[in-house]
């Protein structure tokens, strides 16, 4: 392991940085985590420092810029949930019917082999050209067309060709007479 640049000695401002962070975070918890990540940021960023440059100064930036960081991303998914929150409440529940034949198609789907679901998912779900799910799955491209064919074919045998559900035999009725 090499020794440390006496000019990049990090650990001589932690107590600062505890502080600092204390003042932003305004807990010990945060602040813990916040030193943490502005110190790996610090040792990830280590070669933009300028010897000669106030070791200090730059600490207290990386780790105001990761506070920051922070600071947006919980904002940006506290929109997000809030958005989703919308959304959520104006969603109706489909009938027993189309929630029974939403889960045969997903065993359709699931029975499918390996190679053919996962050009479908990648064609029809994620919505990638033909050369780019091609290229994701290291086939050519008329391999691909060929599994999404039969992918589709056995997907339209399920939609014509619904699988029948047996006859519900009622105990201690009709049925029980008849035998």
């Amino acid at each position: 392991m090499k020794d440390q640049d006496p000019r990049f000695d990090v650990l001589s401002q932690l107590g600062s940085l505890r502080r600092y962070a204390r003042t932003l975070a305004g807990n010990d918890q945060d602040a813990e985590d916040l030193v943490h990540d502005a110190l790996v940021r610090a040792y990830e960023r280590q070669s933009s420092f300028r010897t000669g440059s106030n070791l200090r100064s730059w600490l207290f930036s990386v780790l105001h810029n990761v506070f920051i960081d922070r600071f947006r991303s919980k904002r940006s998914e506290a929109r997000k949930i809030e958005q989703a929150g919308w959304v959520t409440d104006t969603v109706q529940a489909p009938p027993q019917e189309h929630s029974a034949r939403l889960g045969q198609v997903r065993r359709a789907f699931g029975a499918l082999p390996e190679e053919q679901r996962g050009a479908l998912h990648l064609v029809a779900v994620e919505g990638l050209s033909y050369e780019e799910a091609a290229a994701i799955l290291g086939v050519p491209v008329g391999t691909l067309m060929s599994r999404l064919s039969r992918a589709r074919a056995a997907m339209r045998d399920i939609e014509e060709n619904p699988p029948q559900t047996g006859k519900l035999r009622l105990v201690g009725g009709r049925d029980d007479q008849e035998h």
